[in-house]
């Protein structure tokens, strides 16, 4: 299929030049934050022209929110590939989501979690990054309830909401140092939780 002047193919599949854009943008926006990186330095890390930018993402908005909708599928792609390993063991899927986190948070120039990070900088809800990031954290807790519920947990709803606090936590405390000790202490704080309404229940 031809290619445009500008890289993009017939059809509206996404180009070339759309992509480096898309990946120079990510890495500038996550090693610096938002703020920081303006359009013409994106445009000079990706060797394109300005309106090649402009063509593609309207603003520097929707390369924001486009940033961040990358690493949501990234982030979704992982677990998915985790959780297919452990359709019938509910406890063994939240045991290998959790491994992976925690390498996660051990590797080096970890900066967080983006959407964390890009929620940050802009708080008006209506941002259209915000609400990507706002819906990444809603799935999260979905996809946690879900476990909780497939453990026999009471309170599933809850027990999610709890973990994905953890999680999050996690994720903004790695950043400032101590990766190892902070993927230690979710461990444990993620096996407390879980420990915690199993407990409450015989109680009663």
């Amino acid at each position: 299929m031809a290619a445009e002047a500008d890289g993009s193919t017939a059809g509206g599949r996404p180009s070339a030049v759309r992509d480096r854009i898309l990946a120079t943008a990510s890495d500038l926006f996550y090693r610096h934050g938002v703020h920081a990186v303006g359009v013409d330095l994106v445009v000079k890390e990706s060797g394109i022209a300005k309106t090649s930018l402009y063509r593609h993402f309207g603003n520097k908005d929707t390369l924001i929110a486009a940033f961040l909708q990358e690493e949501d599928a990234d982030f979704w792609r992982q677990w998915d590939a985790v959780a297919d390993e452990h359709r019938d063991d509910p406890a063994a899927e939240l045991e290998a989501h959790l491994a992976w986190i925690q390498a996660r948070l051990r590797r080096p120039g970890y900066r967080g979690c983006p959407q964390l990070n890009v929620a940050a900088e802009f708080p008006a809800p209506d941002h259209p990054a915000r609400q990507v990031a706002a819906a990444h954290k809603e799935e999260m807790r979905r996809r946690l309830s879900d476990i909780a519920g497939r453990m026999g947990l009471p309170e599933p709803k809850d027990v999610g909401a709890q973990l994905a606090l953890a999680l999050d936590g996690a994720f903004m405390s790695a950043p400032l140092g101590g990766g190892d000790q902070i993927a230690a202490t979710l461990a444990s704080t993620v096996h407390a939780l879980l420990t915690a309404p199993r407990a409450q229940a015989e109680s009663s």
